[in-house]
């Protein structure tokens, strides 16, 4: 019998009892009877049920201390009683101990099948919102971000220990390191674990569309305002709102968010009056925050309020040791998902993932481990199944032996290794400086000090 969607009857009357099993049973329901509260106890404690069908006045228990117990034991069960000596007082006394609905006896056939199936359909509901929960709380355990390295040690330590933190939190990270991921970790090991994680990537929203769907808007708040809407600070009541890319935020958004931490209230779009919020803020960014405080391009003030508890994730150039945890991890889980049989990766392609500088992070990581097991022909991934800049990550060393053995200047070996890796980062100057250790400052220096040198 699948007794996760059973049905136990509890009453002292034999007639009763058959009677009410019969009729549920016809019905297609799986149903099981109890003669006392006693033995109720017992059958639940052996077997899983749904739903508990009780009789309010019995020997030795009542229906109502019955109700108690089972709300204690097993509070996921909804449970109905039913009674001959109905009354107001009765009834609101057992929905105060948590009864699901409440019959007077004779009970009416099609009443019972209709309060017992919309209470059965409850009881999956709320199962299988548990399942996920507890699914979405294993996916993103602290435990399921992967790294051995020193750097992601100190990551992990300092999710733990702002987790149950009611402070903001500010994520900080070239993009591919992993920051939603990291949120949701903070987020789904936190006291707000059971409310809303809501993210919201700001460069992905209109500048025009942001304020409504942060803030919400009153219906004819402007012309296309057909009726009333909640924005994402109302849908991540209790819970925690993700604001990804925050450096994005327009300069009058970021008062208003701001004003939001501080007051912890928010107004919608053409409403008179604010409203009370509770939201834990935590933000990202890959720029640094600092640098965009200076250039007046954000709020100083709305910088130190996120800006609580920073938590830098490192590039993956920079925690290489992390690499064949990762690509194990993503091998399992790109092979099932393609119902391949792979026994993962042959050392000369592992080298050479070791050896590229991975401008796109774990992200692109993760793409081209999913587009080798893709190409793969054989029982490991090879060479010839990665990218072919990856394939050619090797020839960064090439720079530096044809110089030697050209015996080039050190200003000539500089401008060939700068110029390189501009082209493995596409032209991302913030990603280059990274890749070469320096700040972008000294990178724009040193690519004007080259333009003059090929003028001269």
């Amino acid at each position: 019998m699948d007794n996760l969607s059973a049905i136990l009857i509890v009453d002292d009357e034999p007639d009763m009892r058959a009677l009410l099993k019969d009729v549920l049973e016809e019905r297609g329901h799986r149903v099981q009877v109890a003669s006392n509260g006693r033995e109720a106890l017992k059958k639940l404690a052996e077997e899983e049920y749904s739903v508990v069908l009780t009789d309010l006045r019995m020997k030795e228990m009542q229906g109502i201390e019955l109700l108690a117990e089972i709300k204690r034991t097993h509070p996921d069960i909804n449970v109905i009683l039913m009674t001959a000596f109905g009354s107001v007082e009765s009834a609101i006394e057992a929905m105060k101990q948590g009864a699901y609905d409440y019959l007077t006896k004779p009970v009416k056939t099609e009443e019972l099948v209709l309060v017992m199936e919309k209470a059965l359909r409850e009881a999956a509901l709320r199962r299988e919102v548990g399942r996920l929960r507890r699914e979405v709380h294993k996916e993103y355990s602290f435990h399921q971000i992967l790294g051995k390295s020193k750097p992601m040690q100190q990551v992990f330590d300092l999710i733990r220990r702002v987790a149950d933190s009611p402070t903001n939190v500010l994520i900080t990270g070239e993009s591919g390191t992993g920051k939603e991921l990291v949120a949701k970790a903070i987020h789904y090991n936190s006291e707000r674990r059971d409310a809303p994680f809501v993210p919201v990537n700001c460069a992905a929203i209109p500048e025009a569309l942001l304020e409504s769907e942060l803030f919400g808007h009153m219906k004819g708040a402007f012309t296309d305002a057909k009726g009333d809407k909640r924005g994402l600070f109302e849908e991540a009541q209790k819970g925690t709102l993700f604001l990804d890319e925050i450096s994005e935020l327009p300069l009058m958004l970021q008062a208003k968010i701001l004003r939001a931490i501080q007051e912890r209230e928010i107004r919608r779009v053409g409403a008179t009056r604010s409203m009370p919020v509770d939201v834990r803020i935590i933000a990202a960014t890959n720029l640094h925050l600092a640098e965009e405080v200076k250039a007046k391009r954000f709020r100083e003030d709305l910088y130190y309020r996120l800006n609580v508890i920073e938590i830098h994730l490192p590039p993956l150039r920079e925690r290489r040791e992390d690499i064949p945890m990762l690509v194990e991890a993503f091998l399992k889980k790109c092979a099932e998902a393609s119902h391949k049989n792979l026994r993962g990766m042959n050392e000369t392609a592992l080298a050479l993932l070791m050896d590229y500088t991975w401008p796109g992070n774990v992200r692109e990581l993760e793409n081209v481990i999913e587009r080798a097991v893709t190409l793969a022909r054989g029982e490991k991934i090879v060479p010839d199944d990665l990218p072919p800049a990856i394939q050619g990550a090797r020839g960064d060393r090439a720079v530096i032996d044809e110089a030697a053995e050209r015996i080039l200047p050190l200003a000539d070996v500089e401008k060939e290794y700068i110029l390189r890796i501009l082209e493995k980062t596409g032209g991302n100057k913030y990603q280059a400086a990274q890749t070469l250790g320096i700040d972008r400052k000294t990178l724009y220096r040193k690519l004007a000090e080259i333009e003059e040198r090929d003028k001269a």
